[in-house]
């Protein structure tokens, strides 16, 4: 498996943490920045990852910035992707099972890092269950 992230200055240190706890349990991670604290514009890394996962390079996608919202936002413009807000395990199983999530976004300010390793222990681990949530998937995109 490998699964790109990307995160603004916000998120750059729970990136960081995140890409080491991924290597560890042997999953690839494609880094698409940002690179260190310095301010970035979300957008930058939103559009990176939802292209990756658009394109099927990767399968999957984890983003963070400080609310999750922003660049949660952002990856959603992108057609196919579904992009899910989550700072619990539950919900970030649910993202998988019902919504067949393929972004996982998480809000650096208001999550510990080891929830948010939950999140993606979760998230990855869970398949998407198809049936009725199949149909309203396909209503999605516009």
């Amino acid at each position: 498996m490998i699964i790109a992230i990307g995160a603004d200055h916000a998120g750059f240190e729970l990136k960081q943490e995140l890409i080491d706890y991924l290597q560890k349990i042997n999953i690839e991670t494609k880094d698409c920045g940002t690179y260190n604290t310095d301010r970035a514009d979300y957008p930058d890394f939103g559009h990176a990852v939802a292209h990756e996962v658009a394109k099927q390079s990767v399968q999957c996608g984890i983003l963070i910035c400080g609310s999750g919202n922003g660049i949660n936002m952002t990856a959603n413009k992108h057609t196919n992707i579904r992009a899910a807000l989550c700072w619990t395990p539950e919900i970030a199983l649910l993202a998988r099972q019902h919504n067949n999530a393929n972004i996982l976004s998480l809000p650096a300010r208001f999550i510990s890092k080891e929830d948010a390793k939950k999140c993606v222990v979760a998230f990855i681990n869970t398949t998407f269950e198809a049936g009725r949530h199949l149909d309203r998937i396909n209503k999605i995109n516009v």
